[in-house]
């Protein structure tokens, strides 16, 4: 073996939120296989590399993931530096820990370099933090999805658990997870969020309630990636605007212009 493998965050979206260490290491890579919505400025950054999509997109045609795991392994023999460049945080809903495991089983030398993930891009994007003193003490990062052969998730009962949560991977199941908390106790009033391409011009934001959360994100309403924030910080900010029945439903474009 004479490679390392990098796996690498490429931070929310916006090709300037990746970390200087993993921006410098992407201008170094020989080969990078990266997932479908690394942003093309960020794969820009490898200018000598060859690139190679592995990513995952619900309902469309995927790779797998044992494949990818062997073409890192294989890579490492070829080539000095590999990187598998991955959106968010690797170690955040990334199946970092798959590929780990691969390359420890044969012997390949690697290296975890984090990213900004999407939660914490989208809070700054509204300038409302997850915590707050009186109001919200823990945040759950959670995902209702559940893969093939895979046990049921308790997912249910993080959301219940934490002051804020956020839902990654949920925005196609918005009437099903707004149906299983309320049923579960959540109240109908508690404040939602839904953010669609957090950190990226055009960024999207829905403020609204449990109880509407179904017809707030009816077929067709978001279909960049999302996430689902929910929790009492939301009210405290004003943004979901609970005491004027017509506008409990905020649909705003946010504008954002990236640095060269």
């Amino acid at each position: 073996m004479t490679g390392k493998v990098y796996l690498i965050g490429a931070g929310p979206g916006a090709p300037d939120l990746i970390t200087v260490r993993g921006a410098e290491i992407l201008r170094c890579a020989d080969i990078v296989f990266h997932d479908a919505l690394v942003h093309p400025d960020t794969l820009a950054l490898a200018g000598n590399a060859e690139k190679i999509a592995v990513g995952k997109r619900c309902g469309q045609r995927s790779t797998a993931q044992r494949f990818i795991n062997k073409r890192l392994v294989d890579a490492a023999r070829k080539y000095t530096v590999v990187v598998r460049l991955k959106g968010g945080d690797p170690m955040l809903f990334g199946r970092a820990q798959e590929e780990i495991d691969a390359l420890k089983a044969a012997g390949v030398a690697f290296e975890v370099v984090p990213g900004v993930t999407a939660a914490l891009a989208a809070s700054a994007e509204l300038g409302i933090s997850l915590t707050r003193r009186g109001v919200s003490r823990s945040v759950a990062f959670i995902t209702p999805r559940v893969g093939e052969n895979e046990p049921e998730s308790e997912w249910i009962q993080s959301v219940l658990a934490a002051d804020s949560a956020v839902l990654y991977m949920a925005a196609g199941q918005t009437a099903q997870i707004a149906a299983a908390l309320r049923a579960a106790g959540l109240p109908a009033s508690t404040p939602v969020v839904v953010i669609e391409n957090a950190s990226l011009p055009g960024m999207r934001r829905i403020g609204t309630t449990l109880a509407k959360l179904a017809v707030a994100m009816s077929p067709g309403t978001v279909t960049g990636p999302a996430l689902i924030m929910l929790g009492e910080v939301f009210r405290q900010q004003g943004l979901v605007a609970l005491a004027a029945p017509n506008l409990d439903i905020e649909l705003l474009t946010v504008k954002r212009v990236h640095r060269s």
